[in-house]
């Protein structure tokens, strides 16, 4: 008796959970908490002088969206193009890598949003200071799809002021 009573208990609250919609909704709470934490995680590794961030979070296949309206806004498709293009150029003109300072990471869904700020130092011996808000839309624990928001009058800045020739 005091079985069949449990049984149908336990099948009640699992129609419930299942038709309430709080499966999805939990499903969603593990996805969003994973994200965040690779993220958060990646970032720390970043910060500590690690140098693999963009390999550890990018898909391949990756779409950067760097907004704005100055020439180094644009949008890459594909890691290799995203670093050969955007990452590389501003890197080889750096004597002290940008490093995160500090971080505040949130997650809703497979979405998971950075905000960010960072310092390294230019060849010239000045300093890079920027902020940075990134909008990594997660697929199986990489982002497949990336908005950037940044300040590129600084971020251009370096490019402009270290030439190219000078990194070689």
């Amino acid at each position: 008796m005091f079985l069949s009573l449990f049984q149908n208990l336990r099948a009640a609250t699992l129609a419930f959970v299942v038709g309430s919609g709080l499966l999805p909704a939990v499903a969603s709470a593990e996805v969003e908490a994973r994200n965040k934490h690779l993220v958060t995680e990646a970032f720390d590794r970043w910060a500590a002088g690690g140098s693999t961030f963009f390999s550890d979070m990018l898909a391949p296949d990756v779409i950067w969206t760097i907004k704005g309206s100055s020439p180094s806004a644009g949008t890459y498709r594909g890691v290799d193009r995203f670093i050969e293009h955007a990452v590389r150029p501003f890197v080889s003109r750096l004597s002290s890598p940008v490093k995160p300072l500090n971080k505040q990471v949130w997650a809703d869904g497979d979405h998971v949003i950075i905000q960010w700020d960072g310092l390294g130092v230019a060849q010239d011996g000045q300093p890079y200071h920027n902020s940075y808000a990134w909008i990594f839309h997660m697929r199986d624990g990489k982002a497949f799809e990336v908005t950037a928001f940044l300040d590129l009058a600084p971020y251009d800045d370096v490019l402009r002021r270290i030439p190219a020739a000078a990194t070689q």
